[in-house]
C-alpha cells in the first residue's frame, strides 16, 4: 500500500525533528550546555513575570537569543555525530 504524499511528508518531518532533538545525545558535554541554557531561558522568563514584563524588551531578546544557541549547540552535535 502506498502512502499518500501528505503522509510521507508528515513521517520525514518528525523524523528529522526527532534527529534535531537527539543530536547531542552521546555528547555529554553538549548535552549539559543545552540544558543549562534553556534553564537559563527559564529563569528570564520567570523574571519577565516578575517584573510585568517591563524589561523594554531585553528579556524577550535574551530569550530569542537563547534559542538561537541551543539551535547552535544541536547542530554541534550533528556535525560531532558526523550528519
Amino acid at each position: 500500500m502506498k502512502l499518500s504524499s501528505l503522509v510521507r511528508l508528515t513521517i520525514s518531518c518528525l523524523l528529522v525533528g526527532v534527529l534535531l532533538s537527539c543530536a547531542t545525545v552521546g555528547h555529554p558535554n553538549l548535552a549539559d550546555a543545552e540544558r543549562f541554557v534553556q534553564q537559563a531561558i527559564d529563569k528570564v522568563s520567570d523574571a519577565q513575570k516578575a517584573n510585568n514584563f517591563d524589561m523594554k524588551g531585553h528579556a524577550a531578546r535574551a530569550r530569542q537569543l537563547m534559542q538561537q544557541a541551543i539551535e547552535e549547540i544541536r547542530l554541534a552535535g550533528q556535525a560531532a555525530s558526523g550528519y
